[in-house]
């Protein structure tokens, strides 16, 4: 068995590798892989804390993390196709631009 300790700290470890990449890069693809990681890293977590309480409510829980993580990262193709097509860029700056001008 391993201990809580080990896993809860990875679990820490990615999601501040993740919450780095998310504030430190600009470009859209990066931002959608740090918001990967992150909720990688929870799931993880839910999965470490289901298995540390002998309770199967971390795997449902990861079943949702992975569900909302798939949604999420469609959507965010989609943006990105979006934004290429009208911008030529996919710099986290010109994303202002898709919204209407007053």
């Amino acid at each position: 068995m391993i201990a809580w300790g080990y896993p809860a700290t990875l679990a820490a470890a990615l999601f501040l590798l993740g919450l780095i990449g998310l504030l430190a890069r600009r470009g859209l693809v990066f931002v959608l892989m740090s918001i990967e990681i992150m909720l990688n890293a929870t799931g993880l977590l839910f999965i470490t804390a289901g298995m540390r309480w002998a309770n199967p409510d971390g795997q449902v829980m990861l079943i949702f993390v992975l569900n909302l993580a798939g949604a999420e990262l469609a959507l965010g193709l989609i943006l990105l196709l979006r934004l290429r097509a009208r911008n030529k860029t996919l710099d986290g700056d010109s994303a202002i631009l898709l919204r209407d001008s007053p």
